[in-house]
């Protein structure tokens, strides 16, 4: 068992120091709660007591982490460590060094150097490190996402994880709630249309599927879809932010060789499917017209930002230039 993946495999023999270091808010809960699970499991009548440094009092870590007057173990749980104080930061290296019996001491640090004192005194003193990274890139997204389905014993088709990304992908909160309600509310394996029913009218997703049409160079559809998400209320700037994304990616693609989507995705940032997309959509584009098309998005996201008079004009305007790119209308 990796730590990665042991704050989802709760157990027993929890040791008295553990780490949780990293960004990912979602991931440090998860880890903090299957800590408390596996505590529970052994001692149900554990008490937690909980610790936030934005609102630390010195002395505070000392005297939660006491014996009890009645007995009993207890974890003692420090959020947001990487805010911590000197006066925090000295209780805290002071019960490292000196754990009190029966009791478990979690330890969150987002990361920074603020608080990397406390960091390397868990480490030194063989603290269980539990790991949440950040997951920003869409590779990390989808393979978060794969691995929600997974836990909870279900199968999302590759197609389905696109969509679900696109759609809701923009804060791994939402998009692990997201997946929480296809896998309580759906039954046998979700695919693409299952996630349209119920995130396809979503910003995001609305955004890609105007960027697909353009990019494939058909302007009846991407128009007839931008303007249907426009007369919806959707603002014009997240459809320009996708056109912009979407190019991007097929620069990024362009560039990269013919090695396997699978061993690009880490260097590019992108999950092996948007790798795959991005190549089957580059038929009948070369560098000059990306080129020129991310010019007239880059307009485009300006003005709609403020910087012109009409956004919608605008974000048309961008949208046809990318269709008349290509089709090859644009060049020269």
């Amino acid at each position: 068992m990796t730590d990665r993946e042991a704050p989802f495999a709760p157990g027993g023999g929890v040791p008295p120091l553990v780490l949780v270091s990293g960004p990912e808010q979602i991931l440090a809960e998860r880890a903090i709660a299957s800590t408390l699970e596996a505590l529970r499991s052994i001692t149900p009548d554990l008490e937690y007591i909980r610790v936030d440094m934005e609102t630390y009092e010195p002395g505070q870590i000392g005297m939660q982490c006491a014996p009890s007057l009645f007995g009993g173990d207890k974890c003692v749980v420090v959020r947001g460590a990487d805010q911590a104080g000197d006066d925090a930061q000295a209780d805290l290296l002071d019960q490292i060094a000196r754990p009190e019996p029966g009791v478990t001491l979690v330890v969150a640090h987002a990361g920074g150097n603020r608080g990397k004192k406390v960091v390397d005194a868990m480490k030194k003193s063989k603290a269980r490190v539990l790991e949440a990274p950040a997951i920003k890139s869409d590779r990390e997204k989808s393979e978060f996402a794969t691995n929600e389905f997974r836990r909870n014993r279900r199968k999302a088709t590759p197609e389905a994880i696109r969509a679900l990304v696109e759609a809701v992908g923009k804060d791994v909160r939402e998009l692990a709630s997201a997946c929480k309600q296809l896998i309580d509310d759906t039954t046998g394996v979700v695919d693409e249309e299952t996630v349209a029913t119920y995130h396809g009218g979503k910003v995001e997703a609305t955004g890609f599927r105007v960027a697909d049409a353009a990019v494939a160079g058909n302007a009846p559809e991407a128009l007839r879809l931008l303007r249907h998400a426009l007369a919806s209320g959707v603002d014009p700037v997240p459809i320009v932010a996708v056109l912009a994304v979407q190019l991007r990616q097929l620069v990024k693609v362009a560039g990269a060789g013919r090695a396997s989507s699978g061993s690009l995705a880490k260097a590019l940032g992108m999950a092996p499917w948007q790798i795959d997309r991005a190549r089957r959509a580059l038929n009948g584009w070369d560098v000059e017209a990306l080129g020129r098309s991310i010019q007239a998005v880059a307009a485009a996201d300006e003005a709609v930002k403020g910087g012109g008079r009409d956004p919608v004009y605008a974000v048309e305007r961008a949208v046809l230039t990318i269709c008349d790119e290509r089709r090859g209308h644009g060049r020269r």
